[in-house]
């Protein structure tokens, strides 16, 4: 749905679909695995991202059709090895999804890119992202047979870690993402996002937004480390870690081909199970004081309170319900019914749902009344257990 707002939004402006430029998560495994932000089961929900894969191979040449994220995962308490191989294990299924519904591998894969989190072991991050890079153009060379080197290319953005940040002394926060900044850098990533020192607390403040902007900028643009191609590259230490990392992923990728792959694991709450035990480990490792988090359980100091957290205007909630009142009463109510029974029969048949999607929107229908058509069609999904 947000794919054809972005279109509609172009189209208004006069711009065509082929020179749209952008990227969409689309990924609907993690939301099972470690987010829960999910509407309809599973299997449903990959007809929808396979046919947003197909729409934009296309026509939209220059849209990244999925960024396929082991950020969540990683966040929720995944170790390093299991963000690498759910996230290339939730890839599989979609490849495998796009290839079953008829695309040729070469047409969609370079398109495809991914999402993953900088955390605060420096070295083992820059080991994971280049294990990463090795695994993926495994995949797709000699699992799907990709010929096009673009699509063993691994396309990936980077975000320091959320779950890493503390309200107290948050200016530690500066340092954090400041190493893992540098992990993301050293390991390769194309793109990059830095926290900002507050966001344990809240919306991060126009100045801490800023700071988190000019680490990047002093990372590129002052420390040199974006000049050189894989610095760690021939480190004894760090090659052996990304070997390790590397075997580790396969062993899990392993178990869950055994398990029937990607969706069937999660129907069998399999990376659930293995993601708590994780973080009921690191946990415990905390509270038992094993993991030094300065200023939590070492290094603690009595701080006053921070001044200047973000506070959103109450008011916007109120401005927001307001506009939407006033779109329902100009609309044409009656080209609204029309094109959202015309989405419902798409989603019950085979067809791509992405043009009636686009109908809809164009129409005014209000994302809950398009996702309301799913929930009719496919049904409601309920809250996912590992148990």
């Amino acid at each position: 749905i947000l794919l054809c707002l972005y279109i509609a939004a172009a189209k208004r402006q006069g711009v065509p679909k082929e020179k749209i430029s952008g990227t969409l998560q689309n990924d609907i495994l993690k939301e099972y695995i470690a987010r829960g932000t999910y509407a309809y089961p599973p299997r449903p929900s990959m007809r929808l991202v396979v046919d947003v894969v197909k729409y934009s191979s296309q026509y939209l040449p220059r849209w990244n059709s999925i960024s396929v994220s082991g950020y969540h995962m990683r966040e929720a308490g995944a170790t390093a090895t299991q963000e690498l191989a759910f996230t290339f294990a939730n890839a599989i299924a979609y490849v495998q999804a796009a290839v079953d519904a008829g695309l040729a591998v070469d047409d969609f894969a370079p398109r495809l890119s991914f999402f993953f989190v900088a955390q605060n072991n420096l070295f083992e991050e820059v080991a994971k992202f280049r294990a990463a890079r090795r695994i993926w153009a495994k995949i797709m060379k000699e699992r799907f047979g990709a010929e096009d080197p673009r699509s063993m290319m691994l396309r990936f953005h980077t975000q320091t870690a959320g779950v890493t940040l503390t309200a107290q002394q948050p200016d530690n926060n500066l340092i954090r993402s400041t190493v893992q900044a540098l992990a993301a850098v050293l390991g390769g990533t194309q793109s990059l996002h830095v926290n900002s020192r507050d966001e344990a607390l809240g919306l991060p403040t126009a100045e801490s937004a800023q700071l988190s902007l000019r680490t990047q900028q002093i990372i590129a643009h002052e420390s040199g480390i974006a000049d050189v191609v894989d610095p760690f590259g021939g480190s004894y230490f760090v090659e052996n870690l990304t070997s390790r990392l590397e075997s580790a992923t396969y062993d899990y990728l392993d178990t869950i081909d055994s398990i029937g792959g990607a969706v069937v694991a999660i129907e069998q709450g399999f990376q659930v199970r293995e993601i708590g035990e994780s973080a009921y480990r690191h946990s415990q490792s905390v509270e038992r004081g094993e993991r030094v988090v300065v200023g939590v359980n070492d290094y603690v100091t009595e701080t006053p309170p921070v001044q200047d957290v973000l506070r959103v205007d109450a008011q916007a909630a109120k401005q927001q319900v307001n506009r939407l009142r006033r779109l329902r009463r100009k609309r044409d109510d009656a080209q609204v019914t029309r094109s959202l029974e015309q989405l419902a029969q798409a989603a019950q048949g085979t067809d791509n749902v992405v043009p009636p999607i686009l109908q809809c929107v164009e129409s005014y229908c209000t994302l809950g009344e398009i996702c309301q058509v799913f929930r009719d069609v496919f049904g409601e999904q309920g809250q996912m257990s590992a148990f």
